[in-house]
């Protein structure tokens, strides 16, 4: 089955790539090569100096990697608009070239498997300007209602590589963190990642805000939020949580953010401990809408409940929370600590993360009103091309990695029909893969295993192609036909019908298969789909 999956999942990938167009730039940042598989980052040590008004980035980052396998050359990441002032190990300032945004650097000799080393990058320059971030990857330079300065930076997809040098692929995390030291104006505040470890007035204009990190982090969820902030800080059964806030928005923000403690309730009895105890959790306020950069989920919703005042579900259902403060926390346990090793199966992050405001909901106002809002969640759905992107280019799959996504879950959930079973898979999944990086096989896999179900032809078709499922019904004489149809071959999933009021469960395939039935009218058969996802064709 595995290889018979690997050869169509091959085909489909070939037949998709032929159909767009990948650069040299694409690959270089998307794939695997030698030079990236040689060695595994250790830690991240920046510490860089960020001028305001010339838009200007200047520092360097130390980069702590242990070899893999010898080499002689490693590949680096950083946008060709970025300068770089020189790379040195040990003193000696190694050579370099540069294609595109990779960094291929030499050493002078070879360097063995085992051994641990550090080299600082020295860089500066203007970092690109996002348009309309978090969607279009950059720095946001604005000003406050105080006329101060206001900057925030969201990558994902576009690449950490954008601001700072590093390896920029998802599949390597600093395994023993980062420290993200950053001097801005002084009267201005950096707020970054993990805990606050003091500030140092540098005598030049500048003060210095020094961040630390000990967990694992993603790339592009290392981040810089620079402001004339106020600090608000709380605690929840232990846990750190601390609020960064333009100083006229705090009396908005406490209240607001009194979402956060029913929200950590319901995630960690249902996901686990929040992954990132050790380094806390904030939301800063940033002046785009929200980013799940790790232990400081990026805040831009203007304390509005709902996406930005509206209801993406169209029920009325999504006006009861504040969308940014549930959708990226969800983030800090899918996408943050378990993460996709290929952005083109960055539905791991998005489908997890969107289900997590049903699951949301589910805790504060019940089932149905869960059900309801995922339900709500099909009117966004494009089924435009398949959720999966293509790997090996940083190629991203179609944006209903979201809702369809979501729905896919929400179907899945009830093939298995056994809710205690469900959610103590769910809790198992996000604390077997905990501060891993995996792929989707290893998703399909565990939640096939866990429920005794084979359920890789039901995520093959919700992620490897546009359409849906469709149920096929026919009935004469109160015999009911029924059949799936579907680009996935051999495909079989349960699902719930209401006949007169009584449940009935049909085990689909894509062959016609008979059930007698007491209905006398096609329409009194009622596929419950509100609990699973598809299109019913009634014959």
């Amino acid at each position: 089955m595995k290889n018979t999956l690997l050869l169509i999942a091959s085909l489909f990938a070939f037949a998709y790539a032929s159909a767009q167009e990948f650069s040299r730039r694409d690959s270089l940042h998307g794939g695997l090569r030698p030079e990236r598989t040689s060695f595994d980052v250790l830690r991240y040590d920046l510490n860089i100096t960020v001028n305001p008004d010339k838009r200007f980035i200047s520092g360097y980052n130390d980069i702590t990697f242990k070899v893999v396998n010898n080499t002689q050359k490693i590949q680096l990441d950083l946008f060709e608009n970025m300068k770089i002032e020189s790379i040195m190990l040990k003193n000696n300032k190694l050579k370099y070239t540069r294609d595109n945004d990779a960094v291929f650097i030499s050493f002078p000799n070879e360097l063995k498997a085992g051994s641990e080393h550090t080299l600082r990058f020295n860089y500066s320059g203007k970092p690109k300007v996002a348009r309309n971030a978090p969607w279009d990857g950059g720095f946001v330079f604005t000003e406050d209602n105080n006329g101060k300065p206001w900057i925030g930076v969201a990558v994902q997809g576009t690449g950490a590589s954008l601001w700072y040098p590093v390896k920029d692929h998802q599949s390597d995390e600093p395994d023993n963190g980062a420290s993200i030291k950053v001097a801005v104006p002084n009267g201005l505040m950096n707020v970054s990642n993990g805990r606050f470890k003091g500030s140092e007035d540098l005598k030049n204009g500048y003060t210095r805000w020094d961040w630390e990190v000990i967990n694992p982090i993603n790339n592009y969820d290392i981040t810089v939020n620079i402001a004339d902030y106020v600090h608000i800080h709380d605690n929840y059964k232990g846990l750190d949580l601390d609020y960064y806030v333009l100083n006229y928005n705090k009396e908005k923000a406490e209240e607001q953010f009194k979402q956060v403690k029913p929200m950590m309730e319901c995630f960690q009895t249902k996901f686990g401990e929040y992954p990132f105890k050790e380094d806390g959790y904030k939301l800063v306020e940033t002046p785009y809408l929200g980013m799940e950069h790790q232990s400081a989920v990026a805040y831009g919703n203007n304390y509005k409940m709902g996406y930005r005042g509206g209801d993406l579900s169209y029920t009325g259902v999504g006006l009861t929370f504040d969308y940014i403060i549930i959708h990226e926390t969800g983030h800090e346990w899918f996408g943050n600590s378990i993460t996709s090793k290929d952005i083109a199966d960055m539905w791991i992050h998005e489908s997890f993360t969107t289900y997590s405001e049903t699951v949301y909901l589910e805790c504060m106002l019940g089932y149905d009103k869960a059900m309801q809002y995922v339900y709500g969640q099909r009117m966004g759905v494009r089924n435009d091309k398949p959720v999966i992107g293509i790997f090996g280019v940083n190629s991203e799959g179609s944006g209903d990695m979201y809702y369809k996504g979501a729905l896919m879950l929400n179907t899945i959930r009830h093939i298995v029909n056994d809710d205690d079973k469900w959610w103590a898979m769910l809790l198992k999944y996000a604390e077997t893969y905990k501060k891993q990086v995996i792929e989707g096989q290893d998703v399909i896999n565990f939640f096939s295993k866990e429920s005794g179900i084979n359920l890789e032809p039901v995520f093959n078709q919700y992620l490897r192609y546009r359409s849906i499922p469709k149920l096929e019904l026919k009935l004469k004489d109160h015999q009911l036909q029924y059949r799936w149809e579907t680009d996935e071959e051999n495909f079989t999933m349960p699902v719930d019908v209401d006949i007169y009021d009584k449940n009935i469960r049909l085990n689909g395939t894509n062959d016609w298969q008979t059930l007698t039935v007491e209905a006398d009218k096609i329409k009194d058969v009622q596929p419950k789909i509100k609990k699973f996802y598809i299109k019913v064709d009634k014959m």
